[in-house]
């Protein structure tokens, strides 16, 4: 089995950032494995009323202007046109569909996170393919595989539809219907504004949302940025993007405020066949309950490696893990935004250039002499 320099795992915009980055560098064994059918990542499966227009924000992938589209084409559609192009432009060649399941330590290495790596994974089929042993690995898996819902007391007896923002499709679903919005992040604000205008809407959230009132300035990103960097040196569990920036008022926003859309409710304490129960103790009948209560970063494959730390997270080093300098985490944390993304890809490429020249270059080199 030969020895990879690294094996990029996702292709979304950080796994691609970071194999663009790899081949800019000169390392050619390198082999990026995507879980998608296609190009795109999560693009694929944002849901269809999400368009250019309303998207938070498209970064450009390295040296590849942003799409120039009109802003009434989804984003699942013109998001994943435009990966392809670049993958198709740079040569990239991604191994997909394929789902990597385990990353371990090589039981022939040195050990002691100084020895190889073995990727494994599964095909479409369910079948394991060809184990990768590799000397460092780019995690760039990403959250939409990970959709969080709270465990609340009833949702088993709930008769109505209960479905996370992962499972949106549009608003028209819910025609007629009253529709419990669960969350306070910018998931949920788009869901309230759009099923308000075909249904009743009631919005839930745990804690009082935090709208700010001035512009949001590079100063106060920064600012936001610092507080995850503060989060994942210290090996704590890396919070939503909105609970270091707060919301943005927007004009569509303040008209949704004024119809009393925006009209936030403490989470409900029981769900029951018919609707909820509210913290007040009221019975409020909904048809269905839309959770935009987040992701969770797709790490599971990482456990064998025993990474997370006494505080719950993974304590980080720029891009690498702190306690495992072959592990890079692309596209978590401060980089979990588009932005963020290219500039992680780069940062680990960068630092793992550096790692492989250095001692852990070394001593991977002494096992593949060994192998």
């Amino acid at each position: 089995m030969g020895l990879l320099d690294a094996v990029v795992i996702g292709a979304g915009q950080a796994g691609l950032s970071a194999a663009y980055h790899l081949r800019r560098r000169g390392m050619e064994d390198v082999v990026v494995l995507d879980a998608e059918d296609g190009p795109g990542g999560a693009w694929r499966h944002r849901w269809d009323s999400l368009t250019m227009a309303t998207v938070n924000g498209i970064r450009e992938l390295p040296d590849a202007p942003a799409p120039e589209v009109g802003g009434d084409v989804p984003a699942n559609i013109a998001v994943p046109a435009y990966f392809a192009e670049f993958e198709a432009r740079t040569g990239l060649a991604i191994r997909r569909p394929v789902r990597v399941t385990r990353v371990e330590d090589d039981p022939a290495g040195a050990g002691e996170r100084q020895g190889p790596l073995l990727v494994r994974a599964l095909g479409t089929d369910g079948r394991a393919l060809s184990v990768l042993r590799t000397r460092a690995v780019l995690n760039a898996t990403g959250t939409w595989t990970r959709p969080f819902v709270p465990a609340v007391p009833g949702a088993a007896e709930f008769r109505g539809r209960l479905l996370h923002t992962a499972e949106y499709v549009a608003a028209d679903e819910f025609a007629g219907q009253r529709v419990a919005v669960v969350g306070g992040g910018i998931s949920a604000l788009g869901h309230l504004q759009e099923i308000a205008e075909v249904g009743e809407t009631r919005w839930y959230t745990r804690r009082e949302p935090v709208f700010r009132e001035d512009e949001f300035t590079e100063e106060a990103g920064r600012e936001a940025v610092a507080g995850v960097w503060d989060a994942v040196r210290e090996g704590r569990p890396v919070g939503s993007v909105v609970s270091h920036t707060g919301l943005l008022w927007t004009p569509a926003l303040r008209r949704a405020a004024r119809r009393g859309v925006l009209d936030r409710r403490p989470m409900f304490t029981r769900i029951v066949p018919g609707g909820v129960i509210e913290a007040d103790g009221t019975r409020t009948p909904v048809d269905a309950i839309l959770w935009a209560t987040g992701f969770r970063h797709e790490l599971r494959h990482l456990r064998p490696l025993g990474l997370t730390g006494p505080l719950g997270g993974i304590a980080m080093d720029g891009t690498a893990v702190a306690a495992d300098p072959r592990i890079h985490l692309v596209g978590h944390g401060p980089g979990a935004s588009t932005i963020g993304a290219n500039r992680a890809g780069r940062a680990a490429v960068n630092r793992l250039v550096r790692d492989l020249e250095a001692g852990l270059g070394a001593s991977l080199d002494r096992e593949l002499v060994r192998a």
